[in-house]
């Protein structure tokens, strides 16, 4: 529990060197008993054909610490394959999600659990911790469908991408799943449904921080939605495009705030690279879809208002809310704190009683060539 702790606690991160030298690690024979346990228990984890370095030679009479030599590099290599995943760099060329995993000292972190001798409490610690990785282990350990083991492997390997300290409270949108659900200390909270993008414009996979929200928002149409008739029609029908919101104004064209707006009455506060964001929308219709791929890559999120009273809560009560959505003003509000938001996509997904949802793999981004279908693939070191 000291391991996890001090991950937790950000001890590690960027550390200094420490005054013992890392380079001879010790191995206690019980020590490398438990680390070859944890090296055959990787095929529960979807990390079967990852290559972990062999440890088992005898010591050598002119070089007797050797094998504890080797040891550490095998240690170090699970470590990565449990905090990073096991795959060639293209599996995740398209998965945009940042992480600072690669700063914790590993080296700092492998001592303190042999002084400790608590190997396994330090492996623990490098896990996902999000309950859903649980549950995709424990059904890809019994699983004997080979079409389902191969998606529980890329979607726990999909949970290893992600970063190992999330956040105590963060957003995570599920495209997959056409959902977002808030999450608070390690638990699930609220869940809202979500439209995402169509096959042909689909929802990138990244993160971003929600500093706040716009209240009555002008939509800033982008130039690809300008070029299929918004433009067209605000030069030849002006008065059909002014009855619909569409202007257009210093050099580009937007969207009064109004019922028949895009954005619906609200949008998150989200910068990033590929100006997609959650929204509301006035096509509510569109939620009693099973399938709900129908945007050009942004979020409409169901209950819209409800959510964005939920991250306002504490800097904004609902009846102002209601007061300023009222009155049409546009009106940008923060958030007390700035909160994650990770847009990521699991096509299978583990429930809190153990249970697998399965998602239409709707980008068709499971055929990965991920380092279970590589036997020469090697894990990072």
């Amino acid at each position: 529990m000291r391991i996890l702790s001090a991950i937790l606690g950000g001890l590690l991160l960027s550390a200094s060197a420490s005054a013992q030298d890392q380079n001879h690690l010790i191995w206690t024979e019980s020590q490398l008993a438990e680390l070859q346990q944890l090296v055959e228990a990787r095929p529960s984890e979807g990390l079967e054909n990852c290559v972990i370095t062999a440890f088992d030679q005898p010591n050598s009479a002119t070089d007797p610490n050797r094998r504890s030599r080797l040891a550490t590099v095998a240690a170090n290599e699970l470590m990565m394959a449990h905090l990073e995943g096991c795959s060639p760099s293209a599996a995740r060329s398209q998965w945009r999600i940042g992480s600072d995993d690669a700063k914790i000292d590993t080296r700092s972190l492998l001592m303190q659990a042999l002084v400790r001798d608590d190997l396994t409490a330090y492996f623990n610690a490098l896990r996902p911790r999000n309950p859903h990785y649980r549950a995709l282990r424990e059904a890809y350990a019994t699983e004997a469908d080979g079409e389902k083991r191969a998606t529980l492997a890329v979607n726990l390997e999909r949970w290893r991408w992600m970063p190992l300290i999330m956040g105590e409270k963060y957003l995570l949108v599920n495209a997959a799943s056409f959902e977002a659900t808030l999450w608070e200390n390690g638990e699930a909270v609220r869940t809202w449904p979500v439209i995402v993008g169509k096959a042909r414009t689909p929802t990138p996979i990244f993160d971003a921080t929600v500093s706040g929200a716009i209240l009555n928002p002008w939509w800033e149409i982008p130039t690809s939605i300008v070029a299929e008739g918004i433009g067209s029609m605000v030069r030849n029908n002006p008065a059909r495009a002014r009855s619909r919101g569409y202007v257009y104004q210093d050099g580009r064209y937007r969207q009064r705030p109004g019922p028949g707006n895009a954005l619906g009455q609200m949008k998150l506060v989200m910068p990033n690279a590929y100006s997609v964001y959650l929204h509301d929308t006035p096509n509510k219709n569109l939620f009693s879809e099973e399938v709900r791929t129908f945007s050009h890559g942004c979020i409409r999120v169901g209950g819209a208002i409800d959510l964005v009273k939920t991250l306002l809560a504490g800097s904004a009560t609902a009846e102002e809310v209601d007061d300023i959505l009222a009155s049409r003003k546009t009106t940008r509000l923060s958030t007390t704190k700035p909160i994650p938001i990770y847009i990521a996509y699991f096509t299978a997904e583990g429930a809190s009683d153990g249970t697998v949802s399965y998602f239409p793999d709707v980008y068709g981004r499971d055929n990965l060539e991920l380092a279970q279908n590589e036997r020469a693939t090697a894990c990072a070191a």
